[in-house]
């Protein structure tokens, strides 16, 4: 059985997942059909995950930088995962390119180069956002690419990581 349960945020309503045990997802409105008969909402104080996930939140959404202090599983291809944990290295107020991931990415598989655009499909793919700092991604040249929230999420959360916005070009 997998667990959800909302959390509201300065960026809209947040939906978390859990097996139980860890976060598993971390969806914007609408990206979770919450519907699913395998999913069981389930109130914050349900779950000691949620709890501790919701007041790490609250300190990101303050302009803080906290430690993740909770257990989290991403499941994926191979390359998605890769992608994933390339993502979970960028620190806090700062940001790469699709480019940059692709050359790790490239010489992780021991391959010459790698497709930008096939990063960009699985970063995009990240099913826990904000954790996994998918938000860090930028296009060549600091330009602000799609994101699951959409742009002005993208930007909020970039000004809680203290970015100047005049930095990045649309």
């Amino acid at each position: 059985m997998m667990y959800i349960t909302d959390y509201q945020s300065p960026v809209g309503v947040l939906t978390l997942e859990s097996d139980g045990e860890n976060l598993t997802g971390l969806y914007y409105d609408g990206q979770l059909d919450k519907e699913n008969p395998k999913l069981e909402k389930v109130n914050q104080a349900d779950q000691k995950i949620f709890e501790t996930v919701s007041l790490w939140l609250d300190e990101y959404f303050q302009g803080k930088n906290p430690s993740i202090n909770f257990p989290y599983k991403a499941e994926g291809t191979e390359f998605r995962e890769q992608v994933w944990h390339e993502l979970a290295k960028i620190p806090y107020g700062e940001t790469v390119t699709y480019g940059n991931i692709a050359k790790k990415i490239a010489a992780l598989r021991g391959k010459e180069k790698m497709s930008a655009q096939a990063v960009g499909g699985a970063v995009g793919s990240n099913p826990i956002s904000i954790v996994i700092p998918c938000h860090r991604v930028v296009g060549q040249d600091n330009h602000l690419t799609g994101y699951g929230g959409g742009i002005n999420v993208k930007k909020h959360l970039l000004e809680c990581e203290h970015h100047n916005l005049d930095d990045f070009k649309e």
